[in-house]
């Protein structure tokens, strides 16, 4: 504190900043004090005002807000990841002084209006970036406050942070092709389709998410594109492919938007940035690994023209409800599990994606059966993993206490990573854990304190890990070698 009113921190050089920060000490100590861990979060606070470029705005803001001072210490002390958001965007607390910040996060709908009416101030793309890198980085701290606060469980995040990615895509996405039209036309009648994945596939979406995506695009039989510089298909939607990735990830001085991860497109790594219609449905009929189709049973079309989204998802459902022969899926998942067990392999029971019986092997039950059973009960189909779970049990494909422990092992495991992700992100140290952090994760999860939690996680895993050795593990071992399978 010494350091602070001594002006060595540019935050409070001047003597205005000092005089305020005097005023809201007593409070700011006293809400320190009312936190699980006292000692974080006025180390947190430290560390705030040591990268703070000004201070007099800020302080002025305690002065005028006192309920301010108590979300602070709560951020500092039980959330560094927020605290470090804070960091670099203090202007986030304008956000927290708005009539509606506390009320449920907008849906989709009211999420298009926000964005329209804000975007309406923009002159060009870098400013459609910018506006709307702002409006997303306010919006993800709206929701990780609420799940501080305890307004919504980590789980119930995918949603409203999934609605957010939506709706943040579709305007981007039209701005960016507007801007490349001008150079280069639009191919009539045709157009790139958005198709999400994984996480952001299956609404499951926590702070810090990559968005996996796949980019298809129909150009209705012409040869080229229609403008000024015209292009030829391929050319044409991977260089909008690559502009809407750009603009999505591109640096602002509010961060970035998202990152974007293109490993799941037909062929991985190797494959095209955007495919065609035609050499997607193709790829899925002809060539796709079974893990490839595992994937698909998370696709969803976020952003296309009419035509090819029915199209699209006429395509999705045939390659997922083709016949298949059961012992060569089942031996084809199992050894793909065995491969990133050997690769990714966690015995912290942190890691709740890797850990077995975690995420991983739950999604994987999931997919497995939705992929043996889909051509008969095509009803069983659907992107977000609990939804599948719910659907199988009802058609009778999973047994009742199967289905409940991978239900429960589904409702800890993403309380437990939204509650991780929210305050570390991904590089997480179980020592760094405070009595806050501690307190906030077995909150989150329903449990009495961190050591039940900890009982319950070993209890959990175990009971959903037993499942996936009964459905697919145990089976593979007794089904013939690939090359003689049926």
């Amino acid at each position: 504190m010494r350091k602070w009113h001594t002006g060595r921190y540019r935050a409070t050089r001047s003597t205005r900043a000092r005089e305020l920060l005097t005023e809201v000490m007593p409070a700011l100590l006293e809400a320190f004090s009312k936190t699980l861990n006292p000692d974080a979060a006025l180390i947190g606070f430290d560390r705030f005002l040591a990268g703070l470029p000004a201070g007099v705005q800020l302080f002025s803001l305690f002065y005028s807000n006192p309920a301010l001072l108590t979300l602070v210490a709560e951020i500092m002390g039980s959330a560094p990841r927020l605290a470090e958001t804070l960091g670099r965007q203090p202007i986030l607390f304008d956000a927290v002084l708005t009539a509606d910040f506390f009320e449920e996060p907008p849906d989709a709908a009211a999420l298009a209006e926000e964005f329209d009416a804000a975007l309406g101030q923009a002159r060009d793309l870098q400013d459609v970036i910018a506006i709307l890198c702002r409006r997303v980085n306010d919006r993800f701290f709206q929701i990780g406050v609420h799940v501080l606060r305890g307004h919504l469980h980590p789980e119930e995040a995918g949603r409203p942070l999934s609605d957010l990615a939506d709706a943040a895509m579709r305007r981007l996405l039209a701005a960016v092709e507007d801007e490349f039209a001008e150079r280069h036309g639009r191919f009539p009648g045709g157009g790139m389709a958005v198709v999400a994945l994984g996480k952001a596939g299956g609404r499951e979406l926590t702070i810090g998410s990559d968005l996996d995506l796949l980019f298809v695009y129909d150009a209705k039989g012409a040869d080229h594109s229609d403008g000024a510089r015209p292009l030829v298909p391929i050319q044409y939607f991977t260089r909008l492919a690559q502009r809407f990735i750009g603009a999505l990830t591109a640096p602002t001085g509010e961060g970035s938007m998202y990152e974007v991860d293109m490993r799941l497109r037909p062929s991985g790594n190797a494959g095209p940035i955007a495919s065609s219609l035609e050499s997607l449905a193709r790829y899925h009929r002809d060539n796709a690994w079974s893990w490839e189709h595992m994937a698909l049973t998370r696709a969803r079309v976020v952003i296309a023209p009419d035509g090819l989204r029915a199209a699209l998802e006429e395509t999705f459902r045939g390659a997922l409800t083709r016949e298949r022969d059961p012992d060569r899926l089942v031996t084809d998942v199992a050894d793909m599990r065995a491969r990133m067990a050997r690769e990714r392999g966690s015995t912290n029971i942190w890691d709740v994606k890797n850990l077995r019986g975690g995420l991983v092997d739950i999604e994987f039950v999931a997919q497995y059966l939705q992929l043996r059973h889909g051509h008969e009960h095509p009803e069983v189909l659907a992107a977000n993993t609990t939804d599948a779970l719910v659907r199988l049990r009802d058609a009778g494909l999973l047994g009742e206490e199967d289905t409940a422990a991978l239900l429960d092992a589904m409702h800890l495991w993403r309380n437990v990573q939204g509650v991780l992700r929210l305050s570390f992100g991904e590089g997480f140290d179980n020592n760094a854990l405070s009595e806050g952090s501690r307190a906030l994760l077995a909150r989150a999860c329903g449990a009495a304190d961190y050591d039940a939690l900890r009982t319950t996680i070993d209890d959990t895993a175990r009971r959903a890990h037993a499942v996936f050795h009964a459905l697919i593990e145990g089976p593979a071992a007794a089904s013939p070698p690939p090359e003689k399978a049926g």
